[in-house]
């Protein structure tokens, strides 16, 4: 069988010289996986007793061939150094014994000169093409890195698909992150289960490879307690309290901030999520709480909770009666709140950083969007920076693509300069600089669709906020972390 793409993923940011691997994925036909429970399989595997949800109609699919042998030619102009093609032989291939799927980690290559570049990988046999993602290059050591995650997922534990050894495995083998976290809903979790969560979060924690987040969902739209909404919480080590909304300690907004004020010296954050919901969002009149509320996820399966669609937003919350105005990012801002962005996935289909909606809900797929990814910038991957740089706002937000986005932001007397570097290889549609909630300015692609470099002077006063948001060729979206005056 022809492969129908081919999935290429390589670093955002490196220097000169520097060795980096490109990590390649060959995608056919999507097919429904079967559940298998036989007494002595282990996980992961692709066949899992886990695969299938029948209240919830989620059924597990892979989109990537069962087999397949080849070569795949490598194509990135004379500044790359390494191998020319890549071999898939049928055996050295896959993510767990006995897996004979087209995955792989290549290494061994780096690049001569600085500026972005993009690796074109081309099927010899079929002609079929995959273009990896942006990386930019720079002369000296970089001052940061990129690292790319998704921090929202569920298990067969509550109302998903899959065990928890399955989605770290998924995440950091094949959808090819850099970090996450499993945020189940621990309403449905017990004291004795939630060990368990903790122990496989930290069993898969590895720094410099793939870092992981203690994480959970302290779910909460009932109408008693005034329906506070959703919030992820994960803390800063290796262990933490378990918070469910249903336990009379943590039924409010203000026990769960005093369940998380007696913790000591352990951090922990708070991040609200499908925020602008009718149902399951945020009501900001209730306030904000800067110590733990240091994020909030702009975008995630539900959809864009940035702004009304009536104002913009192609990607509105349409599930559990739509959107409602006045909960969506820019009243946060508006009112003061100074969070950072991040994007998640909320995914329930065991396929984190990689979702398959359409297939996985065949009776409602309509009411999904693509999942988000959450960009850290640091200069060094674990548990520590991703769980700082989430505090610190040193994150960026995406709709299921690796877009490169670096924005600084230089405050003058009675302005802004905003200095901008992003690219795809989507192509770009255009640049937006928002201040307090309105596109001010919109950049366009020069002679080079797929970058934009650019900056601009923005008037700002004291208080004003300013975010940039990027638009793809394929209508997929960043923004950065807000600026406050």
């Amino acid at each position: 069988m022809d492969p129908i793409a081919i999935r290429c993923v390589i670093p955002s940011r490196i220097a000169m010289e520097e060795p980096f691997s490109v990590k390649v994925k060959v995608l056919g036909p999507v097919r429904k996986i079967d559940c298998s429970g036989n007494y002595c399989d282990r996980k992961p595997a692709l066949r899992s007793p886990f695969n299938l949800n029948v209240s919830r109609q989620i059924q597990y699919h892979d989109n990537c061939l069962p087999e397949w042998s080849g070569q795949i030619q490598v194509d990135a102009g004379n500044a790359l150094s390494g191998p020319t093609e890549l071999l898939f032989d049928g055996h050295h291939q896959g993510v767990f014994p006995g897996d004979t799927r087209p995955i792989r980690v290549f290494n061994g290559f780096s690049l001569k000169s600085s500026g972005f570049h993009f690796i074109r990988l081309i099927d010899k046999a079929s002609g079929v093409t995959g273009v990896s993602n942006p990386i930019y290059v720079t002369e000296q050591e970089p001052n940061y890195r990129i690292f790319w995650g998704d921090p929202h997922w569920q298990t067969f534990f509550s109302d998903g698909i899959r065990c928890p050894e399955e989605l770290y495995s998924f995440a950091r083998d094949e959808a090819f992150l850099d970090f996450g976290a499993i945020s189940d809903h621990m309403e449905a979790v017990t004291d004795r289960q939630w060990e368990y969560f903790q122990a496989v979060t930290n069993d898969f924690n590895e720094p410099g490879r793939f870092a992981t987040l203690i994480g959970q969902e302290w779910t909460h739209h009932r109408p008693t307690g005034g329906a506070p909404g959703h919030r992820n919480i994960y803390y800063s080590g290796d262990s933490g309290p378990v918070l469910r909304s249903t336990d009379p300690d943590c039924d409010t907004l203000t026990k769960l901030w005093r369940k998380l004020d007696s913790m000591g010296n352990q951090e922990a954050i708070a991040i609200p999520h499908h925020i602008a919901n009718v149902i399951m969002g945020i009501d900001w009149q209730q306030g904000w709480n800067p110590k733990y509320e240091k994020a909030v996820e702009i975008h995630s399966v539900w959809g864009s909770s940035e702004k009304h669609k009536d104002d913009g937003n192609r990607m509105p919350i349409e599930h559990c009666k739509g959107e409602r105005r006045g909960r969506h990012v820019i009243d946060g801002l508006k009112l003061g709140y100074r969070f950072g962005f991040v994007g998640g996935g909320d995914i329930h289909d065991g396929r984190p950083g990689d979702q398959l909606h359409t297939e996985s809900y065949p009776s409602q797929p309509a009411r999904f969007w693509p999942s988000g990814y959450t960009a850290i910038l640091d200069d060094s991957l674990s548990r520590n920076t991703v769980f700082n740089a989430i505090k610190n706002r040193k994150t960026y937000a995406t709709t299921a693509s690796r877009i490169y986005l670096d924005v600084n932001f230089q405050r003058t007397q009675d302005d802004c300069r905003v200095e901008i570097k992003t690219a795809s290889e989507e192509g770009l549609s255009e640049v937006a600089i928002v201040r307090n909630g309105i596109d001010v300015l919109k950049l366009e692609p020069g002679e080079d669709s797929r970058i934009i470099s650019n900056d601009r002077q923005v008037p700002m006063k004291p208080g004003d906020f300013c975010y940039v948001r990027v638009t793809t060729g394929h209508r997929n979206l960043a923004w950065s972390s807000p600026y406050w005056a």
